[in-house]
């Protein structure tokens, strides 16, 4: 490395889910947010705007979920445009699309995923991702093999991701992936991370919060070979303002501290600096498959009876019926696409879709690269149909509708809505009626605090944005 100083970076993950009725494209009204109309308007004026304002976002690193920008450039451009500045340099990395868990996702919709994320970050920060953020940095190998595919060189995760009990993650690591491919892993510290999440005593002070907590973890270093220690802290971007009052002024002392400060000992540098750049003495290391930050029985919470929560019987049935949905959506598009004229290809075409749901291009244009000139008017509005059916299809799977105890809260009553969106654009466009399969199988679980079945629960989520219920 060019300097043997001590590094600290802190990493910021910024997302919200899609909170934007998928029927209308509008964000309802959230009573819950006042005296904000909705919560992503009450976080931006807590958390992103001041943030931006206040010039933070140079000094971190950080990750701005897809779903979130989206919202951002319709309603809060001035805060995505300090996002977008500050993540200029290589302080910004990707992050997968929906913040769908891409250890239970297919191959096909993991990969879709992975380059919806990056093909966004591109459009929106004019460059390539050096790094990417997993959601809930949830992972497997066949994960990492899909994210090095695609050229990503690093990631961030939890310590106790790493199967070495004993990892030191003050530096950073090498996962190996076979084929000839591997991926650098940035572990953060579990301690100090946990500090400025969970302790408002701990963060009183960003002096001495770098003084006894930062400096004295990096005591020691550099190693024997020369590699810089390293200290890195992850955390939820809204925590800075928004989940803890007052944070963001801590996290902006402890970034950029101003001259009157005395020499800390470490240098704040972006994570992309500190794990790519000089000549790094990358240990190997292997992960435990199918863990995450988030949950302590791997990925269970979002598909499992996961003892995290009380009662988790809804999950499995929830997604057992989601993909179930994915499956019979995909067959009858194949179907459909096979007899348009030149029989586009379904995953090239929704690969590039992501084009069209941030901006970047007119459905119209993708249509006509895709289909041939023999294509009526009436195919190319089927095509579109069924690629916002994938949209939509791939929408449901984000992340939030089983992070809860209840499928009666909101977000999983937002990613029935998905469901419904793309379910009824494909029965318009192929004749099918796999709404009622839909119907059925979310029958077969039961809100443990309500005692409403899915299929209520999912009446009830259209009724809320004045869409039918399911025809019998």
């Amino acid at each position: 490395m060019t300097s043997e100083r001590a590094r600290l970076a802190v990493h910021a993950h910024f997302y919200q889910p899609l909170r934007a009725d998928p029927f209308t494209g509008r964000v309802p009204a959230e009573p819950a947010a006042a005296p904000f109309r909705d919560w992503n308007s009450r976080i931006d004026a807590e958390c992103y705007r001041p943030i931006g304002e206040r010039g933070t976002l140079a000094k971190i690193s950080f990750d701005l979920g897809p779903t979130l920008a989206g919202w951002m450039a319709e309603s809060a451009p001035r805060s995505l445009a300090r996002f977008v500045a500050d993540g200029a340099g290589r302080n910004a990395i990707a992050q997968a699309f929906h913040h769908s868990i891409l250890p239970l996702a297919s191959a096909s919709d993991r990969r879709t995923e992975i380059r919806w994320g990056l093909r966004e970050f591109r459009h929106r920060f004019g460059r390539d991702a050096e790094g990417i953020w997993l959601p809930e940095t949830a992972v497997d190998v066949p994960t990492l093999r899909a994210v090095a595919a695609e050229g990503v060189s690093f990631t961030i995760l939890a310590p106790w991701q790493a199967a070495d009990p004993n990892l030191d993650s003050r530096r950073p690591y090498r996962v190996e992936l076979g084929g000839g491919r591997s991926i650098v892993v940035a572990f953060y510290d579990a301690a100090l991370s946990g500090a400025v999440s969970f302790e408002p005593a701990a963060t009183a002070d960003a002096d001495r919060f770098a003084r006894d907590r930062i400096a004295t973890r990096l005591a020691g270093s550099p190693f024997p070979d020369g590699q810089p220690g390293l200290a890195v802290i992850a955390t939820d971007g809204e925590l800075y303002g928004h989940h803890q009052p007052f944070r963001d002024l801590f996290l902006h002392r402890l970034v950029a501290p101003g001259p009157a400060v005395p020499d800390r000992g470490f240098d704040v540098v972006s994570l992309a600096e500190a794990v790519l750049d000089g000549a790094p003495s990358y240990r190997t290391v292997r992960i435990v498959e199918r863990t995450s930050w988030s949950c302590h029985h791997g990925v269970a919470r979002w598909h499992a009876e996961c003892p995290d929560v009380e009662d988790g019987r809804w999950k499995a049935p929830l997604r057992a019926a989601f993909d179930r949905l994915a499956g019979a959506i995909d067959a009858t598009t194949d179907a459909v696409f096979a007899a348009l004229p030149g029989s586009p290809d379904r995953l090239a075409a929704r690969d590039e879709w992501v084009d069209v749901v941030t901006g970047a291009e007119d459905r119209e244009a993708v249509a006509a690269r895709r289909l041939d000139g023999a294509a009526t008017g009436d195919d190319r509005a089927r095509f579109v149909d069924l690629l916002e059916a994938q949209r939509w299809r791939l929408a449901m799977f984000a992340s939030d509708a089983w992070y809860w105890d209840d499928p009666v809260r909101p977000e999983t009553k937002q990613a029935m809505r998905c469901a419904a969106r793309a379910v009824r654009l494909v029965d318009a466009a192929a004749g099918t009626t796999i709404e009622r399969s839909l119907v059925a199988d979310l029958a077969l679980f039961t809100s443990p605090g309500h005692g409403l079945d899915g299929a209520a629960i999912y009446r009830a989520a259209l009724s809320e944005v004045g869409q039918p219920g399911p025809a019998a």
